[in-house]
């Protein structure tokens, strides 16, 4: 599925749709450094964000809101959606209304129903919807794929991933509001990365359990929450989203029939973007001293194993997939049906969470 795309020679005109952290700090970087993209315009009705994306795009038009889009949707052939959670499905509802390919950033919709009704939606007309999974793309998800491609680990047993930091104190601002519309929270949050990398590695899932607390003076929204998924093929993942971790664990550890994999540490292109720093030849690559550690027997704390060197990340692949999709008809990097069954598994958590029964899916 594609939309109407200009000649080969011409870049892919992108409207990036929201410009606080998202748009800024991801989007739209690694659309400006995808060949055959250009950042066209900007919706934000911030004026001091306007301000900022003039600054970092002299080029790029700025709208105030998405409405003013549609009547120009002939000058465009891709919508990014950055936007608040609760805007996702409206959005990219008028977006594919109007004949548009889109992008949404995760989590795509609130319930795995309104995610497969967008889906129906841009199969209908025809056009490419693809969620924005980043975190497919991380160092140490890449490098895992490829030791379970190997059998490095032999037979899956355990699979533990950790999103935790340290925030003692509420930052504000609907991704912490407690009101179930603005779809806050850590469930939903870092909890739609963990719960993604889970089915991607290791398939459908049978069975939900989930504890979620609301730890933090003042804080309405889940910010310390935990997952257990059965999986269909006898896996077991145990999933920890946090805001409240005074120690940080290791992001991964993979038990497995022959050895483990364990990995301390976050994928360093967040914290490059957020510097400013923009895709190259070194881009996402890491030091040996951080590289994670292959072996069984012994904790690699005390030096089990053998050093395992982590891949480069690779968040620019997701754009140049895009770009790929819409001018070849490349396959979609991440489609609305696979987030739809990721979110299967977030409403189950909450509901886990909420009566503390295992969910059977």
């Amino acid at each position: 599925m594609t939309g109407t795309a200009p000649g080969t020679d011409t870049p892919l005109r992108v409207g990036l749709v929201g410009y606080g952290l998202a748009g800024s700090v991801f989007h739209s970087p690694l659309i400006a450094a995808t060949e055959g993209l250009v950042l066209d315009t900007v919706v934000t009705s911030n004026p001091e964000r306007q301000q900022q994306a003039r600054a970092e795009f002299p080029d790029v038009r700025v709208a105030a809101t998405a409405d003013e889009l549609w009547p120009r949707a002939g000058e465009l052939d891709l919508i990014v959606v950055a936007s608040p959670n609760r805007t996702h499905v409206p959005i990219a509802t008028a977006a594919l209304e109007a004949g548009l390919p889109i992008v949404v950033d995760k989590p795509v919709a609130g319930t795995a129903a309104e995610a497969r009704g967008l889906a129906a939606l841009a199969e209908e007309r025809g056009l490419l919807l693809s969620v924005f999974q980043n975190r497919r793309w991380d160092n140490d998800f890449l490098t895992l794929r490829k030791l379970l491609a190997e059998g490095e680990l032999g037979d899956v047993w355990r699979f533990e991933s950790r999103f935790e930091r340290w925030r003692p104190k509420p930052k504000g601002g609907w991704r912490e509001s407690g009101d179930p519309a603005e779809i806050g929270g850590l469930l939903y949050d870092l909890g739609s990365h963990v719960v993604d990398q889970a089915l991607v590695l290791f398939g459908p899932v049978a069975a939900v359990y989930a504890e979620s607390d609301v730890r933090r003076p003042g804080a309405q929204a889940d910010d310390d929450t935990f997952i257990a998924l059965t999986h269909t093929s006898g896996v077991r993942s145990h999933l920890y989203v946090s805001a409240t971790a005074a120690q940080l664990g290791p992001r991964f550890r993979v038990l497995g029939s022959r050895a483990g994999y364990v990995k301390y540490g976050l994928d360093p292109q967040e914290a490059a973007l957020r510097e400013g720093l923009r895709p190259g030849p070194e881009w996402g690559r890491e030091p040996e001293s951080l590289w994670g550690r292959v072996g069984s027997g012994e904790s690699p704390l005390t030096g089990g194993g053998r050093p395992e060197p982590t891949l480069p990340g690779d968040y620019p692949a997701y754009y140049a997939a895009i770009a790929k999709a819409l001018r070849e008809g490349g396959p979609n990097p991440v489609t609305a049906l696979e987030a739809a069954e990721a979110l299967d598994v977030l409403e189950a958590a909450r509901r886990s969470a909420r009566e503390g029964v295992e969910v059977k899916l």
